[in-house]
Formats: structure tokens, sequence, C-alpha cells
């Protein structure tokens, strides 16, 4: 593939994520890097208007873009969970390398049926873990030792968004994904409880992980609060650190280790310090990762082996709520 030229894309499905992607693409285009082809929603209004902003054509279905634009390379796939399966496989069989918003499918099964489509069609596949690409967690990445604590609030005001999956498919996999890249370990035991309130699916969580290494961790994941919080706290040897993804910042608590950018704390003995961080927008560090990978025909930083892992532990999540709801009896 040659580097230099600018990479054919679209966008399958273009609700509020799907929108969003067309635009980060089209920023891209103006620094020519890419070429938006078109955006695909079977919503035929909602494409018209999505293609008008953003300069580029609209269809209604994948199909009768490829048929009119058989040079598209690469896709984002933001339609809901439920197809992004049948829509990943339409792409790659068509020679198209796909970025997959999270979660990768529905199933396990599904999971295996994108990994078979990938190697039999040598297309690249990355998972939309956005979190992945919060400047915050970039930041904390070189800073880890060995995490024994974690505790994780994902609090969200309700919306009619994504109400095809649990609240541990939609928010909860986010923090899932970063524990496990944090922990690097095996899970042990699953604990778990979550009620549906205003929908039928669950919408409010809170689990417990011990994995193998001896970490434990705490997630509470809430689609129906009355404030927006997204923090993930840990302590690991001789240091607690913790990371607010909305404000993109890390604050890291060392005892005895003062150095040039530390400063003392109400405690003389420990010292806090904030590692620097370079501002970008997820979003884009995500789709400029996935079009390296692309042009490279390399590993995605957030691979399709990534988003699987995190999808069954997911989803023994929320076999366990099922199964906690069964002891106590409730619905």
């Amino acid at each position: 593939m040659n580097s230099q030229l600018p990479l054919n894309v679209a966008v399958v499905g273009v609700g509020a994520f799907g929108r969003n992607h067309a635009r980060v693409y089209q920023q891209l285009q103006q620094a020519g890097s890419v070429r938006l082809v078109g955006v695909v929603d079977p919503d035929t209004a909602r494409a018209d208007a999505v293609a008008r902003e953003f300069g580029c054509k609209s269809f209604g279905s994948i199909e009768q873009m490829l048929t009119t634009h058989s040079e598209v390379q690469a896709a984002s796939v933001a339609v809901p969970t439920v197809k992004h399966l049948a829509v990943a496989r339409t792409l790659m069989e068509a020679g198209v390398d796909v970025l997959i918003e999270k979660p990768l499918v529905s199933t396990i099964a599904e999971a295996g049926e994108i990994g078979s489509l990938s190697a039999k069609h040598n297309r690249v596949v990355q998972v939309g873990h956005l979190e992945r690409f919060n400047p915050a967690v970039r930041a904390t990445l070189p800073l880890i030792t060995k995490p024994m604590f974690f505790e994780v609030h994902r609090l969200s005001e309700f919306t009619p968004r994504a109400l095809d999956v649990d609240v541990v498919l939609d928010l909860m996999i986010h923090d899932l994904d970063i524990v496990l890249t944090f922990v690097n370990s095996r899970v042990r035991e699953i604990r778990a409880v979550g009620l549906p309130i205003l929908s039928g699916k669950v919408d409010i969580a809170n689990v417990r992980l011990e994995f193998e290494s001896g970490c434990v961790a705490n997630f509470t994941a809430s689609r129906v609060s009355t404030e927006r919080v997204r923090k993930l706290r840990f302590f690991q040897p001789r240091q607690y650190i913790s990371l607010d993804y909305g404000r993109q910042d890390v604050l890291v608590f060392s005892v005895g280790a003062a150095g040039a950018s530390a400063q003392p704390s109400v405690n003389p003995q420990i010292q806090m310090s904030k590692p620097p961080i370079t501002a970008e927008e997820p979003l884009l560090a995500e789709i400029k990762a996935f079009l390296q990978a692309v042009r490279d025909r390399s590993r995605p930083v957030v691979s399709l082996e990534d988003g699987r892992r995190a999808l069954e532990l997911a989803l023994a999540i929320v076999s366990e709520i099922k199964s906690h709801a069964g002891r106590i009896g409730v619905a």
C-alpha cells in the first residue's frame, strides 16, 4: 500500500457515534491523509444530513456504496451492536479494513466469526475502546508497576442511546478493558449485582473482580445517575494514582519518592506529582491509530483479541448479575 496516497474511508451508521467518526475523517481529509468517500445509514434522511455536513456522498446500504465506490479501503462500523457482525462481514468480504465500535459484538461466537473473517480476508480489525486513547490513560501506562486495588466509577445521565445492551456492555466495558490492560492477569472471581431501572436491560451495576495476581477491582456503572462521573483510582506498592477520564488528568501520590516534579502533600512523607499529558482528542487518536495499522498492515493498538477479552469478561459479569438476581428472587 502506497503510504503517500490518501486512504479511501467510509462510515457505516451515522447516529451520535458515527457522526463523530465522519467529523474526524473530514478533519483528516483536510490534512490530506484520507478521502471520506461516503456515509451509510438505512435512515437515508440522517445519512443525507451527515453527508451534507461533511461534504461526502450518502448511501442507504453498504452494497449501494460498494457498487459505485469499490475503492473504499477502510471503514468505521458504528451501527447497533447486534448488527456489527453482519456489517463487518460485508465490508471484510469486499476487502475493507474495519474499526468496530465497542462492544465488538454481542456474543463470543460472533467474536470468533469476526476473527475467522479477518484471517480469511487478511483484514485489519481494530475495536473502538476509546478510553485507551484518552491522554490520561496514555500518561498512566508508564507508571504501572503492580496494581493491587482499583475503585472505578462511570456514571451517566439517562439517554435512549444504546439500550440494546446492558450498562456493563454499554459503559462498564470501557473500564474493564483498561483494568485488564493495567493488571495483565486472569480474572479468578466475579461478584456482581445489577438492576434495570428505566429500560428493559440492566441500567446500574456494581462488580467486584479478583485477579490471579491478587489484585481486586471494584466497578460501578450507571446510566441513570444525576451527574456524569468517569474516574479510575488504584493503589500499587508505595503509590496511589487517581485518573479522571473527563478532565484527562492524572494525580500520583508516592511515598518517599521526591523528584523534580513532586510536591509535598498534607503528609510530608507523601509526594504529589502530575505526569505530563499530551492533549489530543481520543477519537482522533483512535482513528489515526487505526489508519496507521491499515497502512502498515500491523496489529492495531486495540486488537481483535483485546476486544474479545473485554467482551468475554463483560458477558461473564452479565451472567453473574442474572444469577445473583435469581438467587435473591429479583426479576
